[in-house]
């Protein structure tokens, strides 16, 4: 089959032909018909996952048809239609059977500790613990991205946080998650404010349902939340931090009122000195968000399926694997590249 591999960390990726992949005993292979391209692949490739060994083939957001199934796997077959999220869960650690397989202690992450989807063909483990089934109706990007960012939002706004309808949500930074969880608040029925120092990836916002955009390019952590007071003039409800940084996970939770909740899910590069002053002076809670285990899934393919959210609208490029190695390098050379990629793996 055809994959996209990298030899070495940060060495150029290239697209060659590789071994198929074959179902373990409670897993499948799936044919990936598309595939997301994420800052996350990006990480990994640069060598900031100590999981991944080399060779490697990323890709962690896809959706499929299933291929080969193993002997026991017993809710799906050769021939359906599914996606997976990022974290696979072993389904039966104690994590597991709590309904966390999110932070399931055994868990695989197809594009991280084995080879993803940025190929024909990838394995996936505990199917019947892990797949969704997606209607044939769904956009294929769409589907990929229920996978990671969508799901992280997602579960970081509804399950974490609790955000109410009427509530007021303020997400720092744009790119890809950022731009699901305003798509959500907006789904839901909160009042969604925007931070970023992009304009365009402020207007992105402001399309994707945001009612108030701020450019926080040249304002400090104190400023921002300042600037956001005449929409918000208590503070806000509830803050997303989708970048990962001191100074954006700062302005998440000095823009909160009392007892408001922060979510924080943009990875950092090290641990962040955080304001926790305020969050013990204002009773905060600082929340994270990790991906969401399968079977919490309805509540999200239910708000595609009304049309209330529409992740392919966040699609700006669909590219093929042969483009795959410099998007990638390209990605990792421009920390503003806005919009989403999607790859067409059947192109």
């Amino acid at each position: 089959m055809r994959a996209v591999c990298f030899d070495g960390f940060s060495a150029r990726p290239v697209l060659r032909d590789v071994p198929e992949p074959t179902a373990s005993p409670a897993g499948v292979v799936v044919r990936v018909e598309a595939t997301g391209l994420c800052r996350s692949d990006v990480h990994g490739w640069l060598g900031h996952d100590d999981g991944i060994t080399l060779p490697h083939v990323p890709g962690h957001e896809l959706v499929g048809t299933i291929e080969a199934v193993g002997d026991e796997v017993r809710r799906f077959a050769v021939g359906d239609r599914v996606t997976t999220p990022f974290v696979c869960a072993c389904g039966t650690c104690p994590e597991c059977l709590s309904g966390n397989g999110q932070v399931c202690r055994n868990q695989t992450q197809p594009g991280f500790t084995h080879w993803g989807s940025f190929a024909d063909l990838v394995a996936l483990h505990h199917a019947d613990t892990n797949l969704i089934p997606v209607p044939a109706t769904l956009d294929a990007g769409a589907a990929a991205l229920l996978g990671c960012r969508f799901a992280t939002s997602y579960r970081g706004l509804v399950h974490q946080a609790r955000l109410a309808a009427g509530e007021t949500l303020v997400v720092v930074g744009c790119g890809g998650v950022g731009l699901s969880a305003v798509m959500i608040g907006a789904a839901l029925g909160a009042r969604v404010l925007a931070v970023d120092i992009d304009g365009d990836a402020l207007a992105r916002a402001a399309r994707c349902g945001a009612e108030t955009t701020v450019d926080s390019s040249g304002r400090s952590r104190e400023e921002v939340p300042a600037a956001l007071r005449d929409a918000a003039p208590d503070g806000v409800d509830v803050s997303v931090d989708a970048l990962g940084r001191e100074e954006t996970a700062a302005v998440g939770i000095l823009s909160l009122r009392p007892r408001g909740r922060h979510v924080q899910i943009g990875l950092f590069p090290a641990d962040p000195v955080l304001p926790l002053g305020a969050v013990i002076g204002r009773e905060l809670s600082i929340l994270g968000s990790h991906g969401m285990p399968a079977q919490d899934y309805p509540g999200l393919m239910a708000l595609v399926a009304e049309g209330r959210l529409r992740p392919q609208d966040l699609i700006e490029r669909r590219i093929t694997l042969a483009d795959v190695p410099d998007a990638l390098v390209a990605m990792a050379g421009d920390r503003s590249a806005g919009g989403v990629t999607v790859i067409d793996v059947g192109r």
